[in-house]
């Protein structure tokens, strides 16, 4: 996981950022997320990989569901941080990139990047769908969440998070929050490096390339459903 691009991402999680306008807003993100990758959970014994995970607060609900979680994680000041806060939780484990492109073939059940495909360039991609296959059984399962099509806007996405907030109680924050992002490095970084962007065909021919056969879910994880989720499998 290199590049100027990638890294740059990755600097900008790895600090102080906006993207949480309170603790509601994380907290809803979690439950909504925590239910999403619950529909993927077929049984209790499960080996689970999220791959780019973030601060995963939703990481305990998931782990109650399945015999190991890995949390994979690229910004290193985050990653110490949930080594921390999951020291204590046996079926939870932290890796960097580099420890889950070490993982033995067939070791993980269902693979988890959400909000992810949008910071990499297709060539990064395209070379963890390769991994992620090699990382799975043939009746295995990968779930790549918040995929960007072409005609999504930034407004479309401020829409999305209103409408979040206006269902749960944290409206004026949003507004307040969107203003900060307006102002922080995110924008900024945001129209600089841009969003890598798929249409239905193009993600599907490249989790093709890399031996998967892919279908769009019904709902995308989490909040926003202008954004696409795909569920492949080994072909």
């Amino acid at each position: 996981m290199t590049g100027s691009k990638l890294a740059d991402w990755i600097s900008f999680f790895d600090s102080d950022n906006p993207i949480y306008v309170n603790a509601r807003h994380r907290a809803v993100h979690a439950r909504l997320v925590a239910r999403s990758i619950s529909l993927y959970i077929r049984r209790p014994g499960m080996r689970i990989l999220d791959y780019g995970c973030g601060e995963a607060h939703y990481a305990g609900r998931i782990a109650e569901q399945c015999e190991t979680l890995m949390l994979c994680e690229a910004a290193p000041h985050l990653r110490a941080a949930l080594e921390r806060r999951f020291e204590d939780n046996e079926k939870i484990s932290v890796l960097s990139p580099e420890q889950a492109a070490a993982l033995p073939d067939g070791s993980v059940d269902l693979i988890v990047m959400h909000s992810v495909a949008q910071y990499l360039t297709r060539e990064e991609a395209a070379r963890l769908f390769v991994l992620f296959r090699r990382l799975l059984p043939p009746d295995g399962l990968f779930v790549l969440g918040d995929v960007v099509k072409p005609e999504v806007s930034a407004g479309t996405d401020a829409a999305a998070l209103l409408g979040l907030a206006a269902a749960n109680g944290f409206f004026f924050a949003a507004l307040f929050g969107l203003v900060r992002t307006l102002l922080s490095g995110y924008w900024k970084l945001r129209q600089q490096a841009g969003l890598t962007r798929y249409s239905e065909d193009e993600i599907k021919s490249a989790l093709a390339r890399s031996r998967f056969s892919a279908e769009r879910a019904e709902h995308n994880l989490g909040h926003n459903q202008a954004r696409m989720a795909y569920v492949a499998k080994p072909a």
